[in-house]
């Protein structure tokens, strides 16, 4: 198995864990409270960013996301990155969306990508998104798995697990994810002559 097989397909089940888990970090310092859209919303207008409610990221902190988004799931022969299918703005929504678990994700990943940021410029003077790739990965092994990182980045942990869960279930859900995991669902066919035979012989009805 290669290394973004791996990644996918621990992400994918990372992805699937975050849906149902709240992490227990207090909403302190949230922007003011939106209106959702509650349980119908207009399925014929195209929603731009904003209009369902404030998004929370600046410029700054997008591009740290989507640097970061594209140390998880980087391009390869197998899919694009996470960035260019625009995982980090999915990050932003979610992070701004107006309820009590949206908000605790938000003051997580806010803090995040600004610790992220002090570390980059502590150890190589320059912000995250202007670092190489060596030394964006120097700071994310150094994050990566909460149970084995250091006192000090216990605090960075906690939001990489928060980051990458948000970045799996981002890219998975878009058609290029959906492929690259092999999911064929969801996709017509131009015929359909019933069950195979050895289907219907393995079930009896042949």
């Amino acid at each position: 198995m290669d290394r973004r097989t791996a990644i996918k397909w621990m992400l994918t089940a990372a992805a699937t864990i975050a849906v149902l888990e709240r992490d227990g970090v207090a909403a302190e310092g949230a922007p003011a409270a939106a209106k959702g859209y509650g349980t119908d919303p207009d399925l014929l207008k195209a929603y731009k960013p904003g209009d369902v409610w404030p998004l929370t990221l600046d410029a700054t902190q997008l591009a740290t996301a989507a640097a970061l988004c594209d140390v998880i799931i980087p391009a390869d022969a197998k899919g694009p990155s996470a960035s260019s299918l625009n995982v980090h703005l999915f990050v932003d929504e979610w992070i701004s969306a107006p309820y009590d678990g949206h908000a605790a994700d938000r003051k997580l990943v806010v803090e995040g990508l600004g610790w992220l940021d002090e570390e980059s410029r502590r150890r190589f003077q320059i912000p995250f998104v202007n670092l190489i790739a060596g030394q964006r990965n120097a700071i994310c092994d150094d994050i990566c798995y909460a149970p084995k990182a250091q006192p000090q980045f216990a605090k960075g942990a906690q939001f990489f697990k928060k980051f990458r869960d948000l970045t799996a279930g981002g890219y998975y859900t878009t058609p290029e994810g959906m492929k690259d995991i092999g999911y064929v669902g969801n996709v017509p066919l131009a015929s359909f002559d019933g069950p195979p035979p050895e289907v219907l012989k393995q079930l009896g009805l042949a």
